[in-house]
């Protein structure tokens, strides 16, 4: 490579050594600077380094210089991430069903370039992304990307929804009639990324899956549903969507063990009232979408927890056990 050609890029290449080759347990002499600049084309004077190494400074980059054994090793301190933050990026790469395993493997390595080569090496774990369940549909990164985008336009979109038969084979819902709805906001729940929305048809909020949705398209309309969404709180509707399935919403009333106040807690939020019966048991009214998943969510903490209230719910789940119990008999 002729001389020139980087020479003015040095300042440059000296930052992304210092920070590719170092951390707080790696440092870096002088002459090591000297022939990885070398690598890249650069011819430097040891002068002309030590004020780069101040600019950087003053450019915010913390260089610490330490003197050992008569020879100054250099390395970065702080970073813009500190090692434990980029764990848990990954860590969440790696659990997000909403991302496949080809992107998670992509995104995994732009997080080890905000660190050194060496503490890149803690988090080359995706190994275990191949093992997790994915999602098969690629172009969840546009559709995610379209809807921002349809949001800051205050746009209605229209899109085909699908789902999978056992083939593994694409159907298409509605004949591939395209759905109309007006998009609010995008909510991660259960490991899956949704899109909800206010269909103006039928007056409803709705959520849809964003990994199924197909051919997202912005319409010239622009959105309804404003007031509906004026006092929406995210958190209240994701957590009564028991696996973001929909159902009657009703309040109900659960008796419960004291021993499970952590798991109510957990799933309806700290603020819920909490109403003592006796020194075993506790009562709590939960407004929820009454659904089979929601039911199954009751019989799966097993006697620790009764429906109390309403009768109508209680006889449903009089009836989900019913048609349980003869699913699984014999002869059933």
């Amino acid at each position: 490579m002729p001389k020139g050609n980087n020479q003015k890029l040095k300042i440059i290449y000296l930052a992304k050594i210092l920070l590719e080759q170092t951390d707080e347990t790696h440092s870096i002499t002088m002459s090591d600077i000297l022939t990885a600049l070398k690598e890249y084309g650069i011819s430097a004077e040891r002068k002309s380094i030590y004020n780069d190494i101040e600019n950087l400074r003053v450019y915010g980059m913390d260089i610490i210089g330490e003197f050992q054994d008569r020879t100054y090793y250099y390395h970065v301190g702080n970073r813009q991430f500190e090692l434990a933050e980029l764990k848990l990026l990954v860590d969440s790469v790696q659990s997000a069903k909403f991302i496949t395993a080809k992107k998670s493997n992509e995104l995994i390595k732009k997080i080890e370039s905000l660190t050194s080569r060496y503490e890149a090496t803690q988090l080359q774990r995706q190994v275990y992304v191949a093992e997790r369940v994915k999602t098969m549909n690629e172009s969840i990164y546009y559709n995610v990307d379209m809807i921002h985008t349809a949001i800051g336009a205050n746009a209605k979109i229209t899109f085909q929804y699908f789902q999978w038969d056992i083939h593994k084979e694409m159907v298409l819902r509605k004949n591939g009639t395209l759905y109309e709805v007006s998009p609010w906001a995008l909510l991660c729940d259960n490991d899956n990324y949704y899109l909800i929305a206010f269909d103006s048809r039928e007056e409803l909020i709705k959520h849809f899956r964003v990994d199924k949705m197909l051919h997202i398209d912005l319409k010239h309309e622009r959105r309804e549903g404003r007031e509906r969404f004026r006092q929406f709180d995210m958190a209240v509707y994701a957590r009564k969507m028991f696996g973001m399935f929909g159902g009657e919403e009703t309040v109900v009333k659960l008796e419960c063990v004291n021993s499970l106040v952590g798991v109510i807690i957990d799933r309806f939020g700290k603020e819920i009232m909490i109403s003592p019966v006796d020194d075993e048991h506790f009562t709590v009214n939960v407004r929820v979408a009454v659904s089979r998943q929601f039911l199954a969510w009751v019989i799966g903490l097993g006697e620790g927890v009764r429906i109390v209230e309403p009768e109508s719910v209680v006889e449903q789940m009089r009836e989900e056990v019913r048609r349980l119990v003869g699913q699984y008999e014999k002869g059933g």
